[in-house]
C-alpha cells in the first residue's frame, strides 16, 4: 500500500498513518489515517479535529455510525465496506460443497459486532435453505473462544463458519487449530484464514483493499471531500483452499470447487 501511495504522489506535504493492527491500534492522526478495520476508526476520527479516515475493510460502516449511507457517507470516514451479511450464504454453500455429509453447521459470532443480528439471520436462512441445522456461539474476548467452540461441539456442530470480525481475524490461527483438533472443516471471511490453516477462506483480499485505500487518499489530497466519496464494496471476492488441511481431514474436494479457487495451498 505504501508503494501505491508513492505512485499516487500522496505522501508529499501530508501525514498518512497506515495502521496494520486489526483491533487495538492506537491511531495518532494528523491528516489521514488508513484503517484496515473499523475497530479503531472511531478513535481515529476523534484523534484530530478534521481528519479524513479511510477504512480498508469496514464490516458495516452505516450500522456502526461512521457513515450516513454507502453512497454518501456525509462525514470524514470513507473507504471500503465488506459484504458481511450477504456473504454468509456463500460461506455455508462452499462449506457444504466441500463436506456435503455435514448436517449441523456451527457459526462463531463476535458480540462486539454491531451487525451480529443480521449475520445470525443470514446464517439461519442459509442453513434452512440447505436443510442443515445451525449452531451458534458468541464471544466478546479472545479468551472465550475455546470454551465457545467446546459448547458448539457439545451441541453437535460438525463444521464451522467464522463470522467477519477483527477479533477473529487476529485469532484466526488459533481458531483454525482448534477446529482442526475437532476435525471440523472451517471457512473464514478473510484471505488469511486459509493461510492460517482453515480449509477455506472466501472474502476480499486485504492487499487489494489497501491499494484502493491509497486511491482514496490521493483523491482527497487533490480536493475530493470524504463526505461525498461513496463507500465501495469489494469488486472481487476470492476463494482460497488449504489442500494440506483437506488432506489432514481426509476430505477429497470436488473438482467443481477446486477450479473456482483463486489459490490452492499445497
Amino acid at each position: 500500500s505504501s508503494r501505491m501511495m508513492r505512485r499516487c504522489s500522496v505522501v508529499n506535504g501530508a501525514t498518512v498513518s497506515v495502521t496494520e493492527d486489526l483491533l487495538w491500534a492506537n491511531c495518532r492522526v494528523k491528516r489521514f489515517c488508513v484503517q484496515r478495520k473499523t475497530g479503531c476508526a472511531n478513535r481515529a476520527a476523534c484523534a484530530a479535529k478534521q481528519p479524513a479516515v479511510i477504512v480498508a475493510e469496514s464490516l458495516q460502516p452505516v450500522a456502526a455510525g461512521f457513515a450516513a449511507s454507502l453512497a454518501r457517507p456525509g462525514g470524514m470516514v470513507t473507504g471500503m465496506s465488506k459484504l458481511a451479511p450477504d456473504v454468509i450464504g456463500k460461506h455455508t454453500e462452499l462449506l457444504l460443497e466441500a463436506v456435503p455429509r455435514v448436517k449441523r453447521v456451527g457459526y462463531l459470532s463476535d458480540a462486539n459486532n454491531v451487525n451480529r443480528a443480521q449475520l445470525r439471520q443470514a446464517a439461519e436462512r442459509s442453513a434452512a435453505q440447505r436443510s442443515v441445522e445451525a449452531r451458534f456461539a458468541e464471544v466478546s474476548r479472545a479468551d472465550e473462544i475455546e470454551a465457545a467452540l467446546a459448547r458448539m461441539a457439545q451441541d453437535g456442530a460438525q463444521a464451522l463458519v467464522v463470522f467477519a470480525s477483527p477479533l477473529f481475524t487476529n485469532e484466526r490461527r488459533r481458531i483454525a487449530q482448534l477446529a482442526l483438533a475437532r476435525r471440523w472443516a472451517m471457512i473464514g471471511s478473510v484471505y488469511g484464514y486459509a493461510e492460517a490453516g482453515a480449509l477455506l477462506s472466501y472474502g476480499s483480499n486485504p492487499d487489494t483493499n489497501f491499494r484502493r485505500a491509497a486511491y482514496y487518499v490521493d483523491r482527497i489530497l487533490k480536493g475530493a471531500k470524504p463526505a461525498e466519496m461513496p463507500i465501495e464494496q469489494p469488486m472481487t471476492i476470492e476463494l482460497v483452499i488449504n489442500g494440506k488441511t483437506a488432506k489432514a481431514l481426509g476430505i477429497k474436494l470436488p473438482q467443481s470447487l477446486l477450479i473456482r479457487a483463486e489459490r490452492v495451498i499445497d
